[in-house]
């Protein structure tokens, strides 16, 4: 059925060798935007729950514009509009960037500041998760508003939140393929130029699909990892608490599991 992928292409190289350079561009775009989404949705998380109204304000006003707006439409206006709104000469040369740069850059910061609505709201569910003692006693040693956040309430939230971040992890490669409409050719484009070219259908989106569940399971594993070394002692699912506890039982008095 894969067959195809080892024939020879119009431009002299094999099918597989196209889905190979679609798939750098897909792990380049995730990669690059996540952390991008992840250092804005921080920043943007933690004004949401600062005691500082208008930088609450703005944080919410973020969130709602950028998730609530579907990414195929933010696709569109950071490609097509936002060149357009700049100054004629830096709109200009954003315009004439060499392929593949012209849609790459604009993907993604589409996928960075849509993500990073999203990551905000996490990071805002775990800060509100912890006990209000947390700040309480922070302010009682004396720690500024802006050190209890970064050295009491951010370190816990965000080990608190690893288990919700998978699925944005998870969720922002997939979200790579929408980058097919400004021209941009990743793993799905390149699968829609194979079944164009050779109509072997199936077989293109076939390899795609299970490259894209490969990319999923890696990434699920990873931050399952993440998850099992940062979790907050006490905190395991009752069903694992369980397991350690008939593990516990079953060894020899002094070691540990």
């Amino acid at each position: 059925m894969f067959t195809v992928l080892f024939d020879q292409g119009s431009d002299g190289r094999m099918y597989g060798v196209w889905l190979l350079s679609g798939l750098g561009w897909t792990l380049s775009l995730a990669f690059f935007g996540w952390w991008l989404a992840f250092a804005i949705g921080l920043v943007v998380g933690i004004g949401r729950t600062v005691e500082n109204r208008t930088i609450a304000i703005l944080s919410r006003v973020y969130v709602e514009v950028f998730r609530n707006i579907p990414v195929l439409v933010q696709m569109f206006l950071w490609y097509f509009v936002v060149p357009e709104l700049l100054p004629a000469s830096l709109g200009t040369w954003i315009k004439q960037m060499p392929p593949p740069w012209g849609a790459f850059f604009p993907a993604l910061v589409c996928l960075s500041f849509y993500t990073a609505a999203r990551v905000a709201e996490q990071v805002r569910a775990g800060l509100e998760a912890l006990p209000a003692g947390q700040r309480e006693a922070a302010a009682a040693l004396g720690l500024t508003e802006r050190r209890t956040y970064w050295l009491v309430l951010v370190p816990q939230a965000l080990r608190l939140i690893v288990p919700s971040l998978t699925s944005e992890v998870m969720g922002i490669y997939k979200n790579t393929s929408v980058a097919l409409t400004i021209g941009l050719l990743e793993l799905t484009a390149e699968a829609r130029q194979i079944s164009e070219e050779t109509f072997q259908t199936f077989a293109a989106f076939g390899a795609a699909t299970i490259i894209y569940l490969m990319l999923a399971l890696a990434a699920y594993q990873l931050m399952s990892w993440i998850d099992e070394r940062a979790r907050i002692p006490g905190t395991a699912p009752p069903a694992r608490r369980k397991s350690l506890r008939l593990l516990a039982r079953r060894l020899p008095e002094g070691a540990s599991p």
